[in-house]
């Protein structure tokens, strides 16, 4: 069974400056925890499949002799890029390509990770094509992160009606498949792992309190798929004006409080 669905390449063209400020790192305790389940040699490669700024790379790359971070879009690799010379890492191996085209030997990884785009991509063939990479017992990663544009917070509440509004104004909803949750609620990430023959390891979560600014969160709209910067273009300003106007009675100190809910799953290719 195959649910493949059709996300269109360029979702995320222009992000990747908006990506890099305002996305919120994923917790040490979480990236602790994962690296001490999945036992690195120290020796070996990391994949990060749609790495967008190298959230994951940068978290981890210690741990391992080499790191191929690997994303569709060009902007996203030349920030990883700058990072890594930025930072003097050598072993960090920027690629441009789909996660699904990847051109990778057999065996080559320790562990491959993923995270928050799981869904967008093609899950049976990444998962396939993961085990086939994976040395034995080598393990796949997918980490998540809870959208500060769908919680039950009453200013999330508010701010989901209004870009609700400006998806319909913008005709932003095209911009993704119909259906996509729907396809991943009636057939989960485990049970597309588990076919692709991963034995299911762990899975945990790491609730975090996280405050944001009226800005910062335009800032994290802009970084997404269907609100990306340059899709808004010239209406971007009347949009901000919507959101500080939205916002401005449920800020305390100019700030917005949530929990981010981080998580993590892991599986692991048999022997």
């Amino acid at each position: 069974m195959s649910d493949a669905l059709d996300f269109a390449p360029g979702l995320y063209r222009g992000t990747a400056g908006y990506y890099e400020r305002f996305r919120v790192p994923y917790p040490p305790e979480l990236i602790d925890d994962l690296v001490g389940r999945a036992r690195p040699s120290g020796r070996g490669r990391l994949l990060d499949l749609a790495c967008g700024t190298g959230q994951i790379t940068f978290a981890v790359a210690a741990r391992f002799a080499e790191v191929w971070s690997v994303d569709q879009e060009p902007d996203m690799i030349e920030v990883v890029r700058g990072k890594a010379r930025a930072a003097g890492a050598a072993r960090v191996h920027p690629v441009v390509s789909s996660a699904e085209s990847l051109d990778a030997p057999p065996g080559a990884f320790e562990l491959v990770a993923i995270g928050n785009a799981f869904h967008r991509l093609g899950r049976d063939v990444v998962a396939a094509n993961a085990f086939r990479w994976l040395a034995p017992r080598g393990s796949i990663a997918l980490l998540w992160a809870s959208s500060p544009l769908t919680g039950k917070e009453d200013w999330q509440i508010a701010m989901s009606s209004l870009l609700s509004s400006w998806e319909t104004r913008l005709g932003a909803g095209a911009r993704v498949p119909a259906g996509w949750e729907r396809v991943r609620e009636e057939r989960p990430d485990h049970a597309v792992l588990k076919a692709a023959g991963f034995e299911l390891v762990h899975s945990s979560r790491f609730p975090a309190a996280h405050d944001w600014t009226v800005d910062a969160l335009i800032g994290f709209v802009y970084s997404t798929s269907l609100f990306a910067r340059p899709f808004i273009g010239d209406r971007a300003r009347a949009f901000e004006r919507d959101v500080d106007r939205e916002l401005a009675e449920f800020t305390t100190d100019g700030r917005l409080s949530e929990v981010i809910d981080f998580a993590y799953e892991l599986a692991r290719r048999p022997p």
